[in-house]
């Protein structure tokens, strides 16, 4: 699989998604890039969330996938938009819901504190722009809900409503810059493409070489944050036999887990780790219910190469 001509932009200035999305690879990118092959034709990552490792991953294309469609879909209007575009859209919702930009007016501008937060002044606009993006779906209105929302997740009820809280934090210098640093990186990176399926059903639907390399970034199977509640055993065991599927077809792998994490272990994992390489990841796994880093746990990247 080849798409295009190759990449032309600065390898060396790691490229931090325009959101803080849970689970982020971005901190772990130094590490995790050291031990990805050299010259990969097509990098793959599978279970893209922010999508840190696929774009900072040096290869002649880039394909980005996630099962949630409306992740994909910020993405891809991104992909097609300029900088100035989306600052003015989100400017307007910003104002529009008198959502704070402490950035310009500081803290004491909105009667809140940086220890306590903005979630006092922000709920009642950001309730009424969740309601809002529930109705019409518009993926810009959900960046910036991603942005102002507890803990920067993205959770959608039985319904497809999403539905988490107001959180503490707006639209900072910080997320402005990375914004920016992706616009021009997009700008010039074009041989980038999209998908949102089902692993499985990505890997039937497409035609992986041998100079291809697919990253893996899953739930992680003994965690108990949110995103990885749909996560289940019989899915860790299909997992593991697509990577055997793919080791036998000549195709290179990494993956990231845990095999260690608040007192359990993921026997599954640490059985199939014994048949390839495994490297232990200096971890900033965040647990879900105390917001910190475990001391016993144990995040490691396995790899066929």
């Amino acid at each position: 699989m080849v798409y295009g001509k190759k990449f032309i932009y600065d390898f060396t200035k790691i490229i931090i998604p325009p959101f803080n999305y849970t689970g982020s690879k971005h901190k772990l990118l130094p590490n995790l890039l050291s031990l990805f092959p050299k010259n990969i034709c097509v990098a793959l990552d599978i279970f893209c969330g922010g999508g840190s490792v696929g774009i900072n991953t040096q290869a002649q294309s880039v394909i980005l996938n996630d099962k949630q469609n409306e992740l994909i879909d910020i993405f891809r209007l991104f992909k097609n938009s300029s900088f100035l575009e989306i600052k003015d859209c989100i400017d307007e919702i910003i104002n529009n819901f008198n959502l704070s930009q402490s950035d310009i007016f500081g803290y004491e501008y909105y009667k809140c504190n940086s220890a306590n937060g903005l979630s006092f002044y922000n709920k009642d606009g950001f309730n009424k722009l969740r309601d809002s993006y529930n109705l019409d779906k518009n993926p810009i209105k959900l960046f910036v809900l991603l942005v102002f929302c507890f803990n920067n997740q993205i959770r959608f009820n039985s319904k497809g409503e999403f539905n988490l809280p107001c959180g503490n934090v707006d639209l900072n210098k910080n997320t402005i810059n990375a914004l920016n640093d992706y616009f021009i990186f997009m700008q010039n990176a074009q041989n980038i493409h999209f998908f949102n399926l089902d692993f499985v059903e990505f890997l039937e639907s497409i035609k992986v070489n041998s100079g291809d390399f697919i990253y893996f970034d899953p739930p992680y199977f003994i965690s108990d944050s949110e995103y990885n509640k749909k996560w289940n055993e019989n899915l860790e065991i299909k997992l593991h036999q697509t990577l055997q599927k793919l080791d036998k077809d000549g195709i290179k792998w990494g993956l990231s887990n845990l095999t260690h994490h608040k007192g359990r272990e993921n026997l599954h994992l640490i059985n199939f780790a014994k048949n390839y390489k495994i490297y232990n990841i200096k971890s900033n796994y965040i647990s879900f219910n105390d917001n910190h880093i475990k001391k016993d746990t144990k995040e490691v990247y396995l790899s066929n190469v």
